[in-house]
């Protein structure tokens, strides 16, 4: 039954998807200009400034995402004269539209008990507000006071699940080969023959590389894969292969950098949104840096426990190995619901630092290199890792208990060396960021001058 508060509960969770992709997009606009120039000791981005008076505002950079998007929307809307005006316009919008509604599918938090959030006892006369935990199985059982029943924090919690990301992500393909075909423009429709074979290609990959995973989850519902995954091991963990393959496909779905044959500026100009310009050219700017949050949303979920965190569960924190629990401590259901959400934007943050890093770090392929990367190792690799996983599990069947109870060791471990992993990770962080560090002292002038300050050159004068 469609209630207020259910409609409010969706709405909430709508502008938070959206809100956190669409920000984190624009943002990356950002990280692409300033870690480019880190990696190539450039400047960077720094002229976009707001003045007060006498200070001017330059937030390493950050102002030329605003200034991009106010671009856009005063660029002049240009259109080839012989260009299909209909398929012309369609195109940006079929580009951006399946990023947005995949996100409908997404999980991005545990199951909310509304109930179980806060409530208020009185004793004594005096009401107090307290904070309650909730069992760590079960959905909101015991819960009273609840105007709603339990809320799944993922727009629409389908039973396809990745399937319906699937059938949804691949409407760019259409968008692609329809920019480029209705723009009249040789580069443009070579730019989107060389996007479409390339999806296509790399979106058989992408499904078969994760069909060893559902074998083992025994679920295509990614809100299912991620409790799986903190009942027992991360995905990267059980399916490493799988992990590489996937992140691998999922770079060349977004294409990108050793991937972007189809947009290659040294060969097609801009590939197939050559002739396009102002607000369009931006839809499709955007929905490109949307692929890249989506797709790690979707590496997060499958293959990095989702909003798990080592040893936390709903109930609070739990210390055990195999059958020995070493330290339980519960903690308030709200809090839990607040470390599970910031923890999945958190590892969707970093998946999405990656890509940029590989973006400026590896040079890009030939067309026949990316085909063959695809169809002659990919893809046989994907259908090695189906077998192999299969005959894994017919043998952990037969093993009996004892092969149980080791699986359920070997992953308490490796939930152990995660929880090591970022300890470590932020400690190094914690001390990087307060200890002190003398600046680098460039010098500036010619090459000569550079050389002999640096300490001369290792070999002596060519004679004239």
């Amino acid at each position: 039954m469609l209630t207020g508060s259910l409609v409010l509960w969706t709405i909430v969770k709508i502008a938070i998807i959206v809100g956190f992709v669409f920000n984190l997009a624009g943002v990356l606009t950002w990280v692409d200009r300033r870690q480019s120039a880190m990696i190539q000791d450039r400047v960077g981005p720094n002229r976009a400034v707001v003045k007060i008076g006498p200070l001017e505002l330059r937030l390493a950079g950050l102002l030329h995402t605003l200034a991009d998007g106010v671009k856009f929307f005063f660029k002049e809307d240009f259109r080839p004269p012989k260009a299909d005006r209909l398929l012309f316009g369609l195109a940006p919008m079929l580009a951006l539209a399946p990023v947005v509604i995949l996100l409908a599918a997404v999980p991005f938090g545990d199951t909310v008990c509304p109930g179980s959030l806060w409530r208020v006892l009185t004793l004594d006369g005096l009401e107090k507000t307290i904070f309650p935990a909730v069992g760590r199985y079960g959905v909101c059982s015991g819960e009273v006071g609840s105007a709603v029943g339990p809320i799944d924090l993922q727009v629409a919690p389908l039973s396809v699940g990745i399937l319906f990301v699937f059938a949804i992500a691949g409407q760019g393909i259409i968008a692609a080969a329809i920019a480029g075909v209705s723009s009249d423009n040789k580069f443009s429709l070579l730019g989107a023959l060389r996007a479409s074979s390339q999806m296509v290609s790399y979106e058989v990959t992408l499904g078969m590389s994760l069909i060893g995973a559902m074998m083992i989850y025994g679920s295509v519902r990614l809100d299912d894969m991620a409790r799986w995954q903190g009942e027992n091991a991360w995905g990267i963990f059980v399916q490493p292969v799988a992990f590489f393959l996937f992140f691998t496909a999922a770079v060349a779905e977004s294409k990108r950098i050793p991937f972007d044959l189809p947009e290659a500026e040294s060969e097609l100009v801009s590939g197939y949104f050559t002739e396009y310009s102002g607000m369009k050219f931006g839809m499709f700017y955007l929905s490109e840096y949307m692929e890249i949050v989506t797709s790690s949303m979707l590496v997060v979920a499958v293959f990095l426990g989702g909003w798990q965190l080592p040893f936390l569960h709903r109930d609070g924190l739990t210390l055990e190995f195999g059958d020995t629990v070493l330290l339980h401590q519960d903690i308030a259901h709200i809090w839990m619901t607040v470390f599970g959400v910031v923890a999945f934007f958190g590892k969707v943050a970093l998946l999405c630092w990656i890509q940029a890093f590989i973006r400026w770090s590896l040079p890009r392929f030939r067309y026949d290199q990316l085909m063959k990367l695809c169809w002659k190792v990919l893809l046989p690799l994907s259908l090695a890792n189906i077998m192999i996983t299969g005959v894994v599990m017919l043998a952990l069947d037969k093993a009996g208990t004892g092969a149980a109870a080791m699986l359920k060791t070997l992953g308490h471990v490796s939930q152990a060396t995660v929880a090591v992993g970022l300890a470590y990770a932020l400690v190094r962080l914690v001390v990087w960021f307060v200890g002190s560090r003398d600046p680098q002292r460039w010098i500036v002038g010619s090459a000569a001058t550079r050389a002999d300050k640096a300490g001369g050159t290792k070999t002596t004068a060519m004679q004239a």
